[in-house]
């Protein structure tokens, strides 16, 4: 069993994401005074009273609303909702009681999920505020005056939501999945490859560049395995970066790298490789995570004979420093090799934690040595004594040799290229580190 969500729900611009951002501890959400800002479901895990349980903020509801984007919006805390065990419904006590918290406050009757009132930018202390007794009005039980800025009441409501928590399953700490983060440019169909995957629209989808704006958490679990996949916001380049609103967008990006244990690099059939792909195949190539060349758009893409190795060449030459990586070609909008994705994601996440024991590592570092030799500089022969793996994820190696100076490139390169042929390693980076002896490993 997964551990209990709480949904985050309320009109736009009421506080929802300091309240979220607050609780988890981190900047997680996009805290900018926008109406809109966050547009889809954004989760995070969160603890109160030793109670893991998934927190999910989500975009403001405007229920009338004829908006393209808002509507969605809407239909995006309509899912929340429904696989939320709590509700957190947050108004804003200054505004007092509009007519979108009435219609939001039937809304969440009718779901008959436990709800947690809140009443925020109730910035002053001492005793309750008379502008309180109004929500009771909306027949949601006792409202808690809250400021989320200020962190006043916030304790208050998390017992609230603790204390309506369904009773705690022994197995919903169990946490084995594999983290895959979908990487690309805008508009290459990242939000469309998740609802695939997901089966449902969890992420919204439009033809409009820059829609998704957070990094977007989903679990999902089939007969593969269990995986979260977070969608991000599409890098674009900087010179192209006009707001805040995107440059916390990619900050959110590269966060989501650095937290998964796979990267699916996307790139649009009918594009080819850019040099944008380049830049953002590089942030995943250097976080080391590991890597699969996802090409979208493959049912588009004109075909001839040998048109599918020649495009795998091309991306091998405009990319290759991913030489390592595999490449998979899909069409995230009809479905097509899409299943094929989980064997290639538990294999790649499974290459990027492998570990190898010394004794073989030095059988393969003497084989390697006996087959070329270590290269010499003005009569001093590079000399490598062993080599030992120092840690995981990417795999990291330690060599120690009698001079550093010695040690080129090249022989690194082929010192690699061993690696991969003896242990495979593929889609994962492998970072070599070296020591003269009496170094610290």
């Amino acid at each position: 069993m997964a551990k209990p969500s709480v949904a985050i729900i309320g009109r736009p611009n009421v506080g929802k994401s300091t309240f979220f951002n607050y609780i988890v501890g981190k900047r997680v959400s996009i805290v900018e005074d926008t109406p809109g800002v966050t547009r889809d479901r954004v989760t995070a895990e969160a603890s109160w009273r030793d109670r893991n349980f998934t927190l999910i903020d989500t975009g403001g509801i405007e229920p009338e609303s004829n908006d393209v984007i808002l509507a969605q919006m809407r239909r995006q805390a309509d899912m929340a909702i429904d696989i939320a065990d709590v509700i957190v419904f947050i108004t804003d006590i200054k505004q007092g009681v509009t007519a979108a918290d009435e219609d939001i406050a039937l809304m969440l009757k009718k779901s008959k999920k436990p709800i947690v009132l809140v009443c925020n930018k109730s910035d002053s202390y001492g005793k309750e505020p008379t502008e309180l007794y109004e929500f009771y009005n909306l027949g949601l039980g006792d409202p808690y005056p809250i400021s989320a800025s200020n962190a006043k009441g916030i304790g208050d409501v998390l017992d609230a939501i603790y204390d309506k928590l369904p009773p705690k399953d022994e197995n919903e700490d169990d946490s084995l999945t594999i983290k895959v983060a979908i990487i690309g440019k805008p508009n290459v169909g990242k939000s469309s490859l998740v609802n695939k995957i997901l089966g449902e629209d969890r992420v919204i989808v439009s033809n409009i560049a820059g829609t998704t704006r957070d990094a977007i958490d989903s679990e999902f679990e089939n007969e593969y395995g269990k995986y979260v996949f977070i969608d991000t916001a599409g890098i674009r380049r900087k010179s192209k970066i006009d707001d805040n609103l995107e440059k916390y967008s990619i900050v959110r990006s590269l966060l989501a790298v650095e937290r998964s244990d796979v990267c699916l690099l996307m790139i649009d059939a009918n594009d080819g490789v850019t040099a944008q792909d380049a830049t953002i195949a590089g942030e995943a190539h250097e976080a080391g995570k590991g890597i699969i060349i996802v090409v979208n758009k493959w049912d588009e893409y004109e075909k001839e004979s040998g048109t599918l190795e020649k495009y795998k060449k091309d991306i091998y030459n405009k990319l290759s420093y991913l030489l390592y990586a595999p490449i998979i070609f899909i069409s995230a909008k009809t479905g097509q090799r899409v299943d094929k994705l989980f064997n290639m994601i538990n294999n790649v996440a499974n290459q990027n934690a492998m570990r190898v024991s010394t004794s073989v590592l030095n059988q393969v570092l003497n084989e390697a040595i006996a087959i070329v030799q270590p290269p010499t500089d003005k009569g001093k022969r590079l000399r490598l004594y062993y080599m030992t793996q120092a840690s995981t994820k990417p795999p990291t190696f330690v060599v120690f040799v009698n001079d550093k100076k010695l040690f080129h490139f090249s022989y690194e390169r082929y010192l690699i290229n061993q690696l991969r042929k003896e242990f495979g390693l593929e889609g994962t980076p492998i970072r070599m580190i070296v020591r003269e002896r009496g170094e610290k490993e």
